[in-house]
């Protein structure tokens, strides 16, 4: 039988500006390991640590830019595109721009705050 998911939990954010994260799926709301699937939304100059996670994120921008920073250079995901994020890839997530951007991740297996491995330096 289906399971209807009634609401999200706000899960406290990591980085240097409060951004909200309502969490739908994952290990916090639905009690849901396999996956994790959560609705951001970030303000402008907004930037989290580097991590290199041990699960993979799939994130798609609803509005405005979100820089991922990986070994090597960034990409620059814009409303209507999507990024794949590899485990085992070191990546920073930000948004610079003067609108902060709002998407969709889905992480496989569902976020914790262990296996992202975040840098300690920031």
């Amino acid at each position: 039988m289906p399971r209807l998911v009634s609401q999200p939990t706000r899960i406290q954010s990591a980085g240097n500006k409060p951004k909200l994260i309502d969490e739908y799926i994952g290990r916090v709301n639905s009690k849901t390991s396999p996956a994790s699937l959560a609705h951001m939304r970030s303000p402008a100059g907004w930037q989290e640590p580097g991590q290199t996670p041990e699960f993979d994120e799939y994130t798609i921008v609803l509005r405005g830019m979100l820089q991922v920073e990986y070994q090597g250079g960034n990409l620059d995901v814009r409303a209507g595109q999507a990024v794949i994020a590899h485990k085992g890839e070191w990546i920073r997530y930000s948004t610079p721009e003067a609108d902060g951007a709002e998407y969709i991740a889905v992480c496989v297996p569902a976020f914790a705050m262990e296996p992202a491995h975040r840098d300690e330096d920031t």
